[in-house]
């Protein structure tokens, strides 16, 4: 059955509100569905209008508050190209074969041929690296989140398992133990259009990632000098929205503009992660057209939500 952009809504927002109700007693009002009455509001309750929650229009979105477990989500849900938020996945397996506390930088890395050489190569994002240089761990996964280099996630690859493939291995048990039943990695930089998910699975993959205190401070970073790089600045534009604390961008033409985010919002007095994921905005466009599409998207997202849930009020 296919359901009216109208009636998507109204699901999403009932969806949304079970988050907020899991996750801090929240109850969302008059988002009932057909299927499911909206949750009773307890006294001490908060209360948030959910049909006023601006989702994008164009592709899938999900999100959820830090703690819970259901989430608000729009669209279709069919798997689509990742792009760069490939990454995300890429970086949370290295912590994981390598985990790094904060303050530390971990081994020393040195840049295979290819690696450089791939960083001539047209078409992709790459970073500039010399063969033979060493980087430590903590500076490769910079330059892998921070102006997203293909050739540094496909380096990471081979330093981690030996070859691209082995270590795809390895992301696709991570994911399958994440319960990302709809995702399939093809390849560690995301360039590959058969690497797809969906908004849903890449919400989970954006909640554990941010476990990583590495992790989350690197993708909130908004510029840092690399020796031998120069000065690298994040790609994502949505660190300059207040609260907003990562996480990651993607763009291709087959992808559209892909955005997972993370902000601190304030919620009863308390301080939560909401966090969510955009994916497929303006697809089969241009990359440049697509991710100022997941940009507007997701600040309209996050601004609407923000505001809704510091300025709710308490029942009872």
């Amino acid at each position: 059955m296919s359901l009216s952009p109208a009636h998507r809504h109204r699901v999403a927002g009932g969806a949304l509100a079970l988050v907020l109700v899991t996750a801090l007693g929240v109850a969302v009002s008059g988002s009932a569905t057909e299927d499911r009455p909206a949750p009773a509001i307890a006294p001490g309750a908060v209360s948030v209008d959910g049909g006023a929650v601006p989702w994008p229009e164009d592709g899938q979105t999900a999100v959820a508050l830090e703690g819970s477990g259901p989430v608000g989500t729009r669209g279709d849900g069919r798997p689509v190209p990742l792009a760069s938020l490939t990454k995300v996945m890429t970086a949370h397996v290295i912590l994981q074969e390598h985990p790094l506390r904060p303050g530390e930088s971990g081994p020393l890395i040195e840049v295979d041929r290819q690696a450089a050489h791939e960083a001539g190569v047209g078409g992709e994002s790459t970073v500039p690296l010399q063969a033979g240089r060493r980087y430590s761990q903590r500076q490769l996964l910079e330059l892998l989140l921070i102006p997203s280099g293909n050739n540094v996630a496909r380096l990471l690859a081979r330093w981690d398992s030996g070859s691209q493939e082995a270590f795809v291995a390895k992301m696709r048990s991570a994911a399958a133990r994440l319960g990302m039943g709809r995702t399939t990695y093809t390849g560690a930089s995301g360039i590959e259009p058969t690497t797809t998910s969906t908004a849903t699975d890449q919400l989970v993959l954006a909640r554990e990632a941010m476990r990583h205190p590495v992790f989350r401070d690197i993708v909130a970073t908004r510029a840092v000098t690399v020796p031998g790089v120069g000065t690298i600045t994040n790609t994502n534009p949505l660190l300059d929205v207040p609260g907003v604390v990562g996480i990651k961008t993607g763009s291709s033409t087959p992808a559209g503009g892909n955005l997972l985010w993370a902000c601190e919002v304030r919620v009863a007095g308390t301080s939560r992660l909401l966090v969510g994921a955009v994916l497929h905005q303006r697809a089969n466009t241009t990359p440049a057209e697509g991710i100022h599409a997941a940009v507007d998207s997701s600040r309209r997202l996050i601004t609407g939500l923000r505001d809704q849930l510091s300025q709710a009020r308490t029942e009872g």
